[in-house]
């Protein structure tokens, strides 16, 4: 289940990085391809178990999620809005996203010390 769920977020981060560079030119498939790529990564994270009882990697587990979300939701607002407002949600993703991974595992490192 493991090795399933880390190909799975590897494939996504893919799907997901191609369909945000190629929506520049505008191509129809663009925004599946994101979303898809979005929502395997979602998953992905969604299903990543963390053995732990402190409140600070509860929290941080938290906000690795809502940055899923983010990025699922970046997708949606490829296809409902047709100016770069998907944008705004995908920097909201990256932030959440780039500081939970950095804290995650300090914070695991800190407990099992």
């Amino acid at each position: 289940m493991k090795k399933f769920t880390h190909a799975l977020f590897l494939v996504g981060s893919a799907l997901a990085l191609v369909g945000a560079t190629v929506y520049i030119t505008r191509w129809p498939l663009s925004p599946y391809i994101y979303t898809i790529g979005a929502t395997m990564v979602a998953l992905a994270q969604v299903n990543t178990p963390v053995k732990t009882s402190t409140v600070t990697l509860k929290r941080l587990r938290m906000q690795q999620i809502f940055g899923a979300i983010f990025l699922v939701l970046a997708g949606f607002c490829m296809f409902f809005f047709r100016h770069n407002e998907w944008i705004v949600c995908l920097t909201i993703a990256a932030v959440f996203e780039l500081y939970t991974s950095f804290r995650i595992p300090h914070e695991l490192e800190k407990e099992g010390e």
